[in-house]
């Protein structure tokens, strides 16, 4: 299994800037989980993460590919990916 996660910044007329945050199974090319804030804070990616997992079970060979933005580098977000 191969997930991709990123986020991305979408303006918005009523709360300015909001992100999105998204996890892709490069199988089936879907996106399986996906996360919405006006905060772009390490919670979002946590949250993608959790949407992501209730809908594929994971393997002990799964690969997560995403940048080394703080978020996704951060103690909460490697610990929870130890976790699964």
């Amino acid at each position: 299994q191969k997930w991709t996660a990123d986020m991305t910044y979408i303006q918005t007329k009523r709360n300015g800037w909001c992100y999105l945050s998204t996890i892709m199974d490069l199988h089936s090319r879907r996106i399986i989980g996906y996360s919405f804030s006006k905060k772009m804070a390490t919670n979002l990616v946590l949250k993608t993460l959790e949407s992501a997992v209730k809908n594929r079970t994971i393997t002990g060979d799964l690969i997560i590919h995403t940048d080394l933005g703080s978020q996704y580098t951060s103690d909460d977000y490697n610990q929870r990916l130890t976790e699964l």
